[in-house]
């Protein structure tokens, strides 16, 4: 197998409550992402973004890398590992500093963003991101990039994203346990939102909501920053919850009927289509139609649909969001649910999938691989700043050697 490095790869790997999944991405030379291996399993272990238990996530993660390291014929030795849980905790801080030279320059960006994300916070939680929303320098607001611009004082606005230290360190040991490194750990809804949104809508004001197995992820972009995150601990597995006790099914058979013939909305449902339901304790299984399950899934679509507009509403941004809802995940694929949330939420809606990748596409043409893919994005987007950075640090050492030269200082 062809080593990682020699490739220019890049690997995500989404440890969800129903799903793990792993890709492989390879950075092209025109600075593509090209989709080459996907790895896809049952997730066992996992309940609302946390961990159960270590050996059966390891396990879980163990066949999906397997799988994606055949497809893609690669070694994988590290990933983007995404996180999320109730215990995720979001918040937007300032920080200030004074402009040493008149020109605000890398280090005094740097300083500002370092002193905005200094925000006390408790030995227990770990910080995950401190993504800058904007600068104002002087009288002069609402600057996204105040490189090379002149003023006496700058101030920088981020969102601060942490998470729970315990939470992160489990799901850590689990690639670890597997024999990978974790090259980073990122919100899996800032994931998300790499892969499904374009830069129209983040400037205009969107919504997202990824909906999981165990949880929804809510995040909404204004003015093309990331204004505000939160997590809501259920998700698509009260909707098969609800199945299973209501027709006396097992969670297996009921997870089947929903993905295959629920409908979020039971006007869409016919009522002439007969589901054969398994029954437990060796009884017969009964027959029902897909109107009658569909009475069963809606109510609590639009129960999850309310939590996400009563967070919306807490944001203080609902009126800024014109662009309208992104719905993603794997729930988001189910029928009706587009037309259900455009009656909630009233605003346009459409589902997310991801785009900007070439490649095998057709295995990742679904709302389920977003987070997957958009750790690949944010993979990708972090190598080529490191690299960008990596490149300045030598020339200015080049030049500083030069000038010291010059000096007589060598």
């Amino acid at each position: 197998m062809t080593k990682s490095a020699e490739r220019n790869l890049v690997i995500g790997l989404d440890v969800g409550t129903s799903k793990v999944v792993a890709t492989v991405g390879e950075i092209t030379t025109d600075n593509k992402l090209s989709i080459v291996g996907v790895g896809s399993q049952v997730s066992h272990g996992m309940d609302k973004g946390g961990v159960n238990d270590l050996n059966l996530v390891s396990e879980s993660i163990r066949r999906a890398i397997d799988e994606a390291e055949l497809m893609a014929d690669c070694r994988i030795s590290s990933v983007y590992l995404g996180i999320s849980g109730k215990h995720i905790q979001c918040q937007n801080e300032s920080g200030v500093v004074a402009i040493n030279n008149t020109e605000v320059t890398d280090e005094d960006i740097e300083n500002v963003i370092h002193i905005a994300r200094s925000v006390p916070i408790s030995a227990e939680r770990k910080m995950l991101h401190a993504l800058p929303q904007e600068y104002s320098i002087d009288m002069q607001e609402g600057i996204k990039n105040p490189l090379g611009m002149s003023g006496v004082r700058m101030e920088a606005r981020a969102h601060i994203i942490t998470c729970s230290n315990d939470m992160a360190k489990n799901i850590e040991k689990c690639v670890e346990r597997c024999g990978l490194e974790v090259d980073q750990l990122i919100f899996t809804a800032l994931a998300s939102c790499y892969s499904v949104l374009t830069d129209d809508e983040k400037e205009l004001g969107v919504a997202v909501l990824d909906i999981g197995g165990g949880t929804m992820d809510i995040t909404i972009y204004i003015n093309g920053a990331l204004r505000h995150s939160a997590v809501i601990p259920v998700a698509g597995n009260q909707v098969t919850g609800d199945i299973a006790k209501i027709f006396r099914t097992p969670i297996s058979h009921a997870e089947s009927l929903k993905v295959q013939y629920a409908c979020a909305s039971s006007q869409m449902a016919s009522s002439e289509d007969t589901i054969e339901v398994p029954s437990v304790g060796g009884r017969p299984a009964r027959l029902m139609s897909r109107h009658t399950l569909s009475e069963v899934v809606e109510p609590r679509f639009r129960e999850l649909f309310e939590l996400a507009m009563e967070e919306i509403r807490r944001s203080g941004l609902e009126d800024q969001i014109a662009a309208g809802l992104v719905i993603t995940g794997g729930t988001a694929k189910m029928t009706g649910a587009m037309e259900v949330a455009e009656d909630i939420f009233q605003m346009p809606v459409r589902i997310g999938k991801p785009i900007g990748v070439v490649g095998l596409t057709d295995y990742v043409d679904d709302p389920s691989y977003a987070t997957a893919v958009g750790l690949l994005q944010y993979g990708r987007t972090m190598q080529s700043m490191n690299a960008q950075k990596s490149k300045a640090d030598d020339n200015n050492n080049w030049w500083n050697r030069i000038t010291k030269w010059f000096q007589g200082e060598f």
